[in-house]
């Protein structure tokens, strides 16, 4: 990310780039649920020691997918917050069937942008 974003809003279609191997939005799915799973048991059981679990069973798999799969960095490591936003929204987007279409709108975006920095003359797709 060229820009610091300065919302959710700005940050969400970067996040979403960062996501566009559907094996990666598995392994993020995967480990969002099984994250909350295990924070809930957590609570539910008050047994606070379970909460290093809960984190490992989270971000281990979504940092599988991004190093492995995606081959990116984890936006985790420069925007926590929205990035646990980020995850949250994604998997509600692949509940719902969404995804696709966010990952859609982002990639076009992308083209927008980059044709709109290249120089007058040249093409952006031969880059």
């Amino acid at each position: 990310m060229a820009d610091t974003p300065n919302s959710f809003e700005t940050f969400w279609p970067h996040y979403v780039r960062a996501h566009l191997n559907p094996r990666n939005r598995v392994m993020h799915a995967v480990g969002t649920s099984a994250g909350v799973a295990m924070a809930l048991a957590a609570v539910l059981t008050r047994r606070p020691r379970l909460v290093p679990l809960a984190l490992v069973l989270g971000y281990g798999p979504a940092w599988i997918g991004h190093f492995f799969i995606e081959g990116n960095r984890p936006a985790t490591f420069g925007n926590p917050l929205w990035s646990l936003k980020g995850d949250f929204v994604m998997l509600g987007k692949m509940i719902a069937g969404t995804m696709d279409d966010a990952i859609a709108q982002a990639t076009a975006e992308t083209a927008a942008d980059s044709a709109a920095e290249a120089p007058a003359g040249t093409d952006p797709s031969l880059n």
